[in-house]
Formats: C-alpha cells, sequence, structure tokens
C-alpha cells in the first residue's frame, strides 16, 4: 500500500486498540497519551518503507517516509536499504532471486517490528523522558508526512520539521516526570506489523515467514492472489480502506471521548441552573 494508506491504518489500529482496552480492559488513558500512541504508530507504520531509497543528492524519489526529513531521511534510507540488501544476500537460499536492492526484505519481516518496538522501549527506559521527546519528533514527522501527503509535498521537508519539533515540544511539556513508557516500544512495534498486513494483502507480498525456511527459498513472498489482491494506489485501498480506516478512527475517538464530554457539558448545565 502506499504511505497515506498506511500511516491511517496505524493511527485507526492504535485508536481502535485504545478502545477496546477502555472498554473492557477498564485500561483508561488520557486525551494526550491516545493522542500520541496513535501519532506514533501511525508513524511506525510507515518505517518498514525505509527500505526504499531515493536520490540523496537531488532530494528525490524514494518512499513517503524516506522524504520525510529531505537529504537526511533519504540517506537514512540509502543506508538501510544497503543492509536489508545486505541480510538478504547473506542469507538467501539457491532458489531465492538475485536482487539488486533491499526493498520489502529485512524491514518488512516479524523480527524487524519485534526488535525496532524492543529498541524504543529500551530507549526509553534507560533515556526517559527526552529519549520519548526525541522518538515523538521522529514519528510525528513521519506521521505529517503520511496521513497529510499533500500538504507535505506542498510544504516542504523544513515545514514538516518544525511541525514536528513542535507536536514533540508540546508533548514534553506536558509529560510526567522520568518513566519508561512502555506504551510507545509497543506503538511502534504494533504500526510496523500494520505495515507488513497492509502489504500482504497486495500481490507483491512480503517475507513474512524469514527467517523461517521455506523449502529451498528463506525470502518467500506471501501475498494474496492477484485475482483478490489489493491494487497499489488503485479505488480500493484509496477509497474504500482509507475510508473504512478514517470512519475507525473517528468511532473510535467518540466512543472514548464522547460519554465523558457530554457528561462533563450535563453537569455544567446543571451548576448553571442552580445559580
Amino acid at each position: 500500500m502506499m504511505g497515506p494508506s498506511h500511516a491511517l491504518s496505524g493511527a485507526a489500529a492504535w485508536l481502535a486498540g485504545s478502545w477496546a482496552l477502555d472498554t473492557f480492559a477498564d485500561y483508561h488513558q488520557s486525551p494526550l497519551a491516545v493522542a500520541v500512541g496513535a501519532t506514533v504508530c501511525a508513524g511506525g507504520a510507515l518505517l518498514p518503507d525505509l527500505d526504499l531509497s531515493g536520490k540523496v543528492t537531488r532530494n528525490q524519489g524514494g518512499a513517503t517516509v524516506a522524504r520525510t526529513f529531505g537529504v537526511f531521511s533519504l540517506f537514512v534510507a540509502e543506508v538501510i536499504e544497503k543492509f536489508s540488501l545486505g541480510i538478504y544476500t547473506a542469507t538467501r537460499l539457491s532458489r531465492d532471486p538475485d536482487r539488486n536492492n533491499g526493498h520489502r526484505t529485512f524491514t518488512h519481516t516479524l523480527p524487524f517490528a519485534a526488535l525496532i518496538g524492543w529498541g524504543t522501549t529500551a530507549l526509553c527506559t534507560h533515556f526517559g523522558k527526552w529519549a520519548v521527546v526525541g522518538i515523538i519528533f521522529l514519528m510525528a514527522g513521519l506521521a505529517l508526512r503520511g496521513l497529510f501527503d499533500e500538504w507535505a509535498e506542498r510544504a516542504g521537508w523544513v515545514i514538516v520539521t518544525l511541525c514536528s519539533a513542535a507536536i514533540a515540544v508540546f508533548t514534553a511539556a506536558r509529560l510526567p516526570g522520568d518513566r519508561g513508557y512502555p506504551m510507545l516500544g509497543f506503538a511502534v512495534g504494533v504500526g510496523c506489523l500494520v505495515h507488513l498486513m497492509g502489504d500482504i494483502i497486495t500481490s507483491a507480498g512480503v517475507p513474512i515467514l524469514w527467517p523461517l525456511p521455506t523449502g529451498r527459498r528463506m525470502w518467500r513472498m506471501v501475498g494474496v492472489p492477484n485475482g483478490i489482491a489489493v491494487k497499489v494506489g488503485g479505488k480500493m485501498e484509496t477509497i474504500v480502506l482509507r475510508t473504512a480506516f478514517t470512519v475507525v478512527a473517528l468511532l473510535a475517538i467518540a466512543a472514548m471521548f464522547a460519554p465523558n464530554l457530554l457528561h462533563r457539558i450535563d453537569l455544567n448545565a446543571w451548576a448553571d441552573s442552580d445559580r
């Protein structure tokens, strides 16, 4: 799927999960916590495509995520693409085809999703609030680039970076003291997993079984048949799926916060009537 669809699916998945925890597990979160989690999950849902690099010196090409912070993120994507290709080359078996790029290899696996989630949690636990601020800055940039793709394209990476910094500063001013914030790592991992599920319903698929060999192949792409596969950039993705993700996200927000908001309005109305 395309970047905006990945980001929107990540936000929808986090909001729906937060609603489920609130309803069935009595796990309540503040509006800020839900917003931060949804933002980080939306950004995390773009991370696997860091293996699709562009032209660093020209600030062109690459996946949506690779263009978020201009030449800086394009350079990171170039490094990750080559690293992923190296892992592919080192672990491929006799039936795995030759490749000259690392797109949809290591970063599109379950071990990558688990590793990036664990690494995020470890950073937050070890370095506390400032690591959290840095992660929110990065994830907010990716989320803005994905959720508001056309605006971000027009505004340019400098504006996106400044907006990401503003979001990070605003959040930092309202964060409690030193904590581990393990939910951030979980949000990043869930975002990566949602990305894999989005790509697996396309005909190209992802190597979801890696590093388990299947026959004489280590990197077997698992996807759905062409007849029912979602066409990247087609109407099923851009209209049907994005509309569904948006509806899920809005319903989850309303279900979590509308009752409390209405209750406060009722209380204020009663207070005014007693005066």
